[in-house]
């Protein structure tokens, strides 16, 4: 059935996002492998050369297994001009140890085990230490680094609760305060995304779609990674957050299939 799309003259687009945007990853897996074995093409270079623009982008990066799909966006982040390292740092750290390994083996693992044990005194400490590493403008990276790669992140959230607690601020606003390299913004990133992914992530769609231009980029990567995942769950925080449907937000901001295609992910 896939591969009536591409016969004839033209693409059919809506029966492409019928098809893959209702296919679990399982399935879409075995479409592509179905694809390979009839026609000896790999699908996601015929959807390269049959599609276009954020369209394109989104259903390619849709079709991939978890660990290619996070690779191509590593490479797409690091290879751009701005270097989007914080897509490196979201990846690093909302990821479980398991959807890693077929990725970034080594790059995180000493903080990526399990663990609900919280040490409350070390976390006190360690909330001292990090805010001495903010306060060093030269910043005692070396710390700041040894915490976040060494711990659990329910003990990173237990000792960034007790930095809010102490001093009555969070540590990522006052990470922001004191520097703006960077360094310091990795890290901002990597404290959001390890104290609440989803409310991080309903801050990128926010600023993806209220921004000056609609930052397709973003969008595709939250849909595509999330969809699965807990994409409903940032859909309600988006709602309370900005009194807005995320679906109505989306379809104002986008057109045509690519909009189609978004708001099949969300379940529309």
């Amino acid at each position: 059935r896939i591969s009536k799309p591409f016969v004839g003259w033209g693409t059919d687009e809506k029966s492409i996002i019928e098809i893959l945007g209702h296919r679990n990853a399982y399935q879409r897996q075995q479409i592509r492998q179905a694809f390979q074995d009839i026609h000896q093409e790999d699908l996601i270079k015929r959807l390269e050369s049959e599609l276009t623009g954020d369209f394109e982008r989104a259903v390619y990066r849709w079709i991939f297994e978890p660990a290619e799909r996070y690779a191509v966006l590593a490479n797409v982040a690091i290879k751009n001009a701005n270097k989007d390292y914080h897509v490196i740092v979201e990846i690093a750290c909302v990821l479980q140890p398991e959807e890693l390994l077929g990725l970034l083996v080594g790059l995180v693992s000493s903080f990526r085990y399990r663990g609900d044990e919280i040490n409350l005194r070390l976390a006190k400490s360690e909330a001292n230490i990090l805010q001495e590493a903010i306060k060093d403008k030269k910043g005692n990276r070396e710390e700041i680094i040894r915490i976040l790669s060494t711990r659990s992140k329910t003990q990173l959230v237990a000792t960034f609760n007790s930095y809010k607690d102490e001093r009555g601020i969070s540590i990522s606003k006052k990470l922001l305060e004191e520097t703006s390299d960077d360094f310091d913004k990795a890290v901002h990133v990597a404290i959001h995304c390890i104290n609440d992914h989803k409310k991080y992530y309903e801050k990128v769609l926010r600023s993806a779609i209220k921004g000056v231009g609609t930052k397709e980029d973003e969008l595709t990567r939250v849909f595509v990674t999330r969809a699965e995942k807990d994409l409903k769950d940032i859909k309600e925080l988006y709602y309370k957050k900005n009194s807005v449907h995320l679906e109505d937000a989306v379809a104002k901001e986008v057109s045509r299939h690519y909009k189609k295609f978004l708001l099949t992910l969300l379940g529309k």
